[in-house]
């Protein structure tokens, strides 16, 4: 077989990539700086630590999925802790709340029982 001197392999730079990869990172970069921006954390407040804490409570409780393993599951101990928690919270600042604080933590506690005990009797924990 002969090889004509012009039949020699020829080398194809394809600089598509580049550009792609470019406009890839420039899309996720802009995805990112959105999703910041719709993530905003309230500020610190008494309200914001009685609804994370209601958050727990209802996380443990299978009312939102885990983010990790994107399943719901009951854990009636968990959930115990937080509701025992509130109410410590609720004793430490007993005369030391503003009328709107003192409800929104008996809202928060009673909601947070009732739905306790309509999961427990559910699973059969009580």
């Amino acid at each position: 077989m002969g090889e004509k001197p012009d039949d020699k392999p020829k080398i194809i730079v394809d600089d598509d990539w580049k550009q792609q990869a470019q406009a890839e990172k420039e899309k996720l970069s802009e995805q990112a700086e959105k999703g910041a921006k719709e993530r905003e954390i309230p500020p610190a407040s008494f309200e914001t630590l009685i609804g994370s804490m209601m958050s727990q409570v209802f996380m443990a409780l299978g009312g939102y999925e885990d983010p990790r393993t994107k399943r719901r599951y009951v854990d009636l101990e968990l959930a115990k802790h937080y509701i025992d928690t509130l109410a410590v919270l609720e004793e430490k600042t007993k005369n030391n709340l503003t009328e709107n604080e003192k409800k929104i933590l008996d809202q928060a506690l009673y909601e947070c029982r009732m739905q306790y005990v309509q999961i427990a009797q559910h699973v059969g924990g009580v």
